[in-house]
């Protein structure tokens, strides 16, 4: 079923409304302060393995990482980059198995 355009505009104005309604202040302190353990996109990209009881994806919200992939079949972990703070929380995580920097790998000889 489609929204008529007639139907969905004065939705779209209410929002425009409400969100123009915020203090300049408010908005933009909110989106300079980073989560505690954020990462920007330059940091390397890991592979974070866990053991098979934990949820991967639990693992990388505890830290405040956004996984790029989880796994959850040949191995139970997830790849994000990473932070050296985040590196170092998952390191003390119980249920981390390893965290490795991601990289490229060949087979010798082909």
């Amino acid at each position: 079923m489609r929204t008529r355009l007639s139907r969905a505009l004065p939705a779209a104005v209410v929002v425009l409304a409400a969100f123009s309604a915020l203090p300049a202040s408010a908005a933009t302190a909110a989106a300079r302060e980073p989560a505690p353990y954020a990462a920007p996109a330059d940091h390397p990209t890991y592979i974070v393995t866990v053991s098979r009881d934990r949820d991967p994806a639990e693992v990388a919200r505890l830290v405040g990482a956004t996984p790029v992939h989880v796994y959850r079949n040949t191995l139970n972990g997830f790849a994000a980059p990473l932070s050296p703070a985040q590196v170092a929380a998952l390191h003390a995580l119980p249920g981390v198995e390893a965290v490795t920097e991601d990289g490229t790998a060949s087979a010798a000889g082909f």
